[in-house]
């Protein structure tokens, strides 16, 4: 149902998760621990499944917050729960108040979890290309260090993404990483396909976070593209024609 990390798993007083597609009512396509509000799956079912995930961290339903993601670098301190019908649109959760649990939805985009464990704050970031070189992961890091963190203790882990073998991206996307820094060509290796390039999406979040100065930086090494038992696929639910997909949760709350 749930992964964790040793980087995270170390630190007092704060519980993790990186939950898998197991463990869920869901069906069909949807199969079964889907969190996805803004799929098509039974909106009961998703709620099950949601309250399952919090249980698993050790927090009521409505304390599992998580955000309408729009790509962005944008993000906001939780210091209460929110009604799900009013997520805020943006990309990175930080708080500072324990019992409230911090989540990044993904499949196939790349969910980033953050502590400071002395300061006792922490963060959840979605990471796809967009937001990744945005800089979500630097507003995330901005945010902890004005409740009182500071990067040169935080850990960062990132969770099961779609990894460089499966993604395959346009030219327009190389151009605007090298357009960033031309040293961003080193994420990227050619495709099969004529005029197309395979992104490292993993290895650029890692690099961003560890140039940001963030003290340890874990990643689970895991690909959801490659892996449909245990984790849903954005990119491989499309290029199987299906509908819709689900959604997993990367999930962190500090013990009061």
């Amino acid at each position: 149902m749930m992964l964790t990390a040793p980087a995270l798993t170390a630190l007092p007083k704060i519980r993790h998760a990186f939950f898998t597609r197991e463990g869920g009512v869901s069906e069909g396509i949807y199969a079964s621990l889907n969190a996805g509000v803004g799929s098509a799956d039974d909106p009961q079912k998703v709620a099950e499944n949601r309250a399952r995930m919090a249980a698993a961290v050790g927090v009521p339903p409505d304390h599992l917050l998580s955000a309408y993601q729009i790509h962005s670098a944008d993000v906001i301190v939780a210091e209460a729960p929110w009604p799900a019908e009013s997520r805020p649109k943006l990309d990175a959760i930080v708080t500072k108040t324990p019992g409230l649990a911090v989540a990044a939805s993904s499949a196939d985009c790349g969910p980033v979890l953050l502590a400071d464990a002395e300061a006792r704050v922490i963060g959840a970031a979605h990471a796809g290309w967009r937001g990744a070189l945005a800089g979500v992961t630097d507003s995330a890091i901005a945010a902890m260090e004005r409740l009182g963190a500071n990067r040169s203790r935080m850990v960062a882990v990132l969770g099961p993404m779609i990894r460089q073998p499966n993604y395959e991206v346009g030219p327009e996307v190389l151009a605007q990483f090298t357009a960033q820094d031309p040293a961003h060509a080193r994420f990227f290796v050619p495709s099969e396909t004529p005029g197309r390039q395979k992104l490292d999406l993993a290895g650029y979040i890692a690099a961003r976070l560890k140039a940001a100065g963030v003290a340890q930086v874990e990643d689970i090494g895991l690909c959801t593209y490659a892996d449909p038992d245990r984790f849903f696929s954005y990119r491989r639910a499309t290029h199987r024609g299906e509908p819709d997909y689900g959604r997993h949760l990367a999930v962190i709350t500090l013990v009061a």
